[in-house]
């Protein structure tokens, strides 16, 4: 006889859908506590590749240019940036994550970078944790994004609760994140996605500050793209597969679902693939990539493609587990790679830096 698959059970809401019962509420902080022990632990990368390794830079042996002399500078959504590097939205709503958002935010304030938060669901739903996301006294200069679940539109958030976010931790920007894998394979997750591209174009029009629109690791395409632009949004971050895989943070954080998410270890649309199609489809739109970008010169590529910024998540949040040192250490180094990059193809700044720079590999 063979024994039955675990099966998934999500919340069954109506319509125009309630926010989280009680219950949920009271142990949210213990799932943002569950999936940060996992990503500092855990080698969560899923099993597709960034597809960066599909392209080559061409190299320029007479660059005509002064590596001293290269310009990173660039400004997005209004704010000016030493380089185009974000530290990725990861964490809040535990003590652990303050002090690692505190961190993390120094260092952007440092090397002149931008930073997103983590989800701001867990201080909307209990405002005592809202400290945990707090971090303009640590970086006052910096572009900072807030940030939530997109599906939270469709179980009772509005624009008052975006806004709040967005003016609680002072913020220059809102993130939307897209997670239909992710909230299908939680035990508790909030699966209700129709309409919620309504709901999405109405935030943006009425939201006071940018809304970027992200997926959380497994893509998003050129389709989905436009119609995100044609709902307003200032921005668009591919998030594509080739770095954590939420669905392998999901079954590490509970055994019962673990068969269910076991294919799904290779499910996404690589991130460069998915740069490629979404500038495509959207060429007048900013694009952030991010996924399993982890050096300068794959974000160099990205550069080179399309991309505005270059996101990078886990292995900082790692790198500032460890110590201040060690994370501005890594984000250093990946400034230092980038810059050498564009050097090394006689681009002295990031304006020059384009398709011509970059082929695919035979």
């Amino acid at each position: 006889m063979v024994a039955a698959r675990p099966t998934l059970t999500h919340c069954a809401l109506p319509s125009r859908l309630s926010s989280m019962s009680e219950q949920q509420a009271k142990h949210l902080p213990q799932r943002k506590q569950e999936h940060l022990e996992i990503c500092l632990a855990g080698n969560v990368d899923g099993g597709v590749s960034s597809g960066a390794e599909q392209y080559q830079l061409v190299h320029v042996a007479l660059p005509e240019i002064s590596l001293a002399d290269v310009d990173l500078t660039t400004v997005f959504l209004g704010k000016r940036l030493a380089a185009p590097l974000l530290i990725s939205s990861m964490t809040g709503g535990t003590p652990r994550a303050a002090a690692l958002n505190r961190r993390l935010a120094r260092a952007a304030q440092s090397l002149g970078i931008a930073m997103g938060l983590g989800s701001f669901r867990a201080a909307i739903e209990n405002p005592a944790l809202a400290a945990t996301y707090q971090v303009r006294e640590e970086a006052p200069d910096i572009l900072l994004f807030a940030n939530l679940g997109a599906v939270q539109l469709n179980y009772g958030y509005t624009a008052d609760q975006c806004r709040r976010a967005v003016e609680t931790v002072g913020a220059d920007a809102l993130m939307l994140h897209l997670n239909p894998l992710q909230e299908a394979l939680q035990p508790e997750g909030e699966t209700s996605f129709a309409g919620l591209l309504t709901r999405i174009a109405e935030l943006c029009r009425t939201l006071p500050v940018p809304v970027v629109v992200k997926e959380v690791g497994h893509g998003i395409s050129g389709q989905v793209a436009r119609a995100l632009r044609d709902a307003g949004v200032a921005a668009i971050d591919v998030a594509g597969a080739g770095g954590t895989s939420w669905s392998d943070v999901e079954a590490a954080r509970d055994a019962s679902v673990a068969a269910v998410a076991e294919p799904f270890h290779r499910w996404g649309i690589p991130t460069f693939d998915a740069l490629v199609d979404v500038a495509a489809a959207v060429p007048d739109l900013p694009i952030i990539a991010s996924g399993g970008i982890r050096d300068g010169v794959d974000a160099a590529k990205a550069l080179a493609l399309g991309a505005s910024l270059v996101g990078c998540g886990r292995p900082w949040l790692c790198a500032a587990a460890a110590s201040p040192e060690t994370l501005h250490a890594a984000i250093y180094t990946m400034i230092q790679q980038l810059r050498i990059a564009l050097f090394c193809c006689g681009a002295p700044d990031l304006e020059a830096l384009g398709p011509h720079c970059i082929r695919t590999r035979s």
